[in-house]
């Protein structure tokens, strides 16, 4: 396929501009997800106020209300709620900094999917743009073009460019502080207008240091990019090393008041227990190397499709992208291009295979939690080694690897937003405005804050309903209780069965049949339907349940 220079770069135009159409347009096309309900309630500062359903129902209203920011009226009454948002991220296993965004956008535009979702996507098209200008330094103008169309309709990167979760602003700090490190090598190293350089200079150091103290305010594992960048000194101004340690400890030196006080809350409350797993020693690397695989398949190629494929899929993929990281290594090598290998190498498949030996080290098993999002980090500097290849190995296909590759992409993308739809808490709210006024029971075998919330969120506020959540195996003898002291309360009750409860085991066989049992004295089956989501966390089964006297 022989196409001009001209042609391409309109091309890539063309792609970045789909990136960009895909982010706009999907801002409302999903419901929020487990955790991105989580983001809402910590950036409402009423975290304190959520309080685990118990064995009576509970008004579901009351949960609503945590989702907005609570009545101010006065300065005093701001102070109040910021306090309480300060004071509910120290249980929480992140940094401060993405919920300190997410509550003062929440001030400004609301707690809408469209609001929320909207200054995910701000960073990500930021940092799109710090991929064009990485790109370009290091590539030229078509580099930095191909570097930010790959970042950009890569299906792993837009599926967090649009969850209300730290990991797309991530990739953004991550991007903007090897781009201001890289300048500023550059500059220091050029024996070319040294005198005029000083406004690059400071405009650079600035940069570095508030993005790197940025990054890690933002995702602790950001402190593996520390490394990485000392790295990149040696090997790029070895002889000034001193002043780029300097202005990284100038950006730890930023963080150190949240280090001082909510760091160490959140060590006392961490549960690193999570990520262990018994086993023997060769079942223990044969579960490592299977994270590394997948962890590169997901980012790479499948992404959010790897909630739903079968594991051997991901972990083929990965292997088989392993295998073509090797050879566009090796090429690059052969072509002696080493110095762009080395960036590329040390800013991706580095801190990947050192979280990996940490890993191996420490008995846990961090590289596949969330489908690799903790480690996302490593996501630009895989895909800038596939540029780099693409435009210095010499590669005889060269433009058909660029089409075909973002054509996948987006192909991938548009069948994940087409296909698979997330409207499980829709359908209940649809179920519930056939009757608004009836009052109404939700019963369900999950405490989980996340199921809680988001039927809080989706379900109408102006309608009677009530939640009755509990595990499995306590849901039929409390729901019986609760009907027996008021038999004549609820008109209507629906009940959903979580697939995977999270806090509990999925309902079995014998305790769903005790629930319908305790149902089928004074109510009447209406309907059945499974509830499917984009992975197990959202697939319920609903039955719809009519008070006998109805009929």
């Amino acid at each position: 396929m022989k196409l001009s220079t001209k042609t391409i770069n309109i091309f890539l135009l063309a792609a970045i501009a789909s990136a960009v159409i895909l982010r706009i347009i999907n801002l409302s096309s999903r419901e929020f997800w487990y955790d991105e309900v989580l983001s809402l309630l910590l950036a409402t500062g009423q975290k304190a106020g959520y309080q685990t359903p118990k064995d009576v129902p509970v008004i579901l209203a009351n949960y609503t209300s945590l989702l907005s920011l609570p009545v101010e009226n006065s300065f005093s009454d701001f102070i109040i709620t910021f306090e309480k948002f300060l004071k509910g991220l120290v249980a929480e296993p992140h940094p401060f900094l993405f919920f300190l965004e997410q509550h003062f956008w929440l001030r400004l535009w609301g707690n809408s999917q469209a609001a929320m979702r909207s200054i995910i996507v701000l960073f990500s098209l930021g940092s799109m743009g710090c991929a064009y200008g990485l790109g370009r330094k290091l590539l030229g103008f078509q580099g930095g073009l191909l570097f930010a169309a790959f970042l950009g309709l890569n299906p792993y990167y837009l599926f967090h460019s649009l969850n209300v979760r730290m990991y797309c602003s991530l990739v953004f700090w991550v991007l903007l502080s090897s781009w201001s490190l890289l300048e500023l090598i550059t500059l220091n190293t050029s024996e070319v207008n040294k005198n005029r350089s000083k406004p690059s200079q400071i405009f650079w150091t600035i940069l570095l240091i508030f993005s790197a103290a940025s990054g890690l305010m933002t995702f602790y594992y950001f402190a593996v990019f520390f490394l990485v960048f000392a790295l990149l000194v040696l090997f790029l101004d070895r002889r000034r090393w001193w002043q780029y340690a300097l202005y990284l400890i100038s950006s730890i030196i930023i963080t150190l008041p949240w280090v001082w006080w909510g760091t160490r809350q959140q060590m006392r409350n961490a549960d690193l227990g999570r990520f262990s797993s018994k086993g023997g020693f060769i079942t223990a690397i044969v579960r490592h190397l299977q994270e590394f695989f997948d962890v590169l398949g997901t980012h790479l190629l499948i992404g959010d499709w790897s909630s739903i494929l079968p594991h051997f899929i991901v972990t083929t993929s990965g292997f088989l992208i392993f295998i073509g990281l090797l050879y566009c290594i090796w090429n690059l090598y052969k072509k002696n291009q080493i110095q762009l290998l080395i960036i590329s190498f040390v800013l991706g498949l580095f801190p990947l295979l050192l979280m990996l030996m940490l890993d191996i080290i420490t008995g846990k098993f961090t590289l596949g939690f969330g489908f690799g999002r903790s480690v996302i980090f490593v996501l630009p500097g895989c895909l800038l080694l596939l540029v780099i290849w693409i435009e210095k190995a010499g590669i005889k296909f060269k433009n058909i690897v660029i089409v075909s590759t973002l054509l996948l992409y987006l192909g991938i993308n548009i069948a994940d937003f087409s296909l698979r739809s997330r409207q499980m808490f829709h359908q209940v709210a649809d179920i519930i405005n056939e009757q608004p006024n009836t009052p109404t029971l939700i019963i369900m075998n999950s405490q989980a804050w996340g199921h809680v919330l988001r039927l809080a969120y989706y379900l109408p506020t102006t309608s009677p309903i009530s939640l009755l959540a509990q595990k499995s195996d306590q849901l039929s003898p409390i729901l019986a209780e609760n009907l027996s002291n008021n038999p004549e309360q609820y008109q209507r009750i629906l009940w959903l069965d979580s697939e995977r409860p999270v806090w509990g085991k999925p309902s079995t066989e014998e305790q769903k049949q005790a629930v319908k049992t305790v149902l089928d004295n004074d109510y009447n089956l209406q309907t059945s339907q499974r509830l499917v989501g984009t992975w197990e966390l959202d697939n319920f089964n609903l039955s719809v349940y009519e008070e006998k006297e109805m009929k």
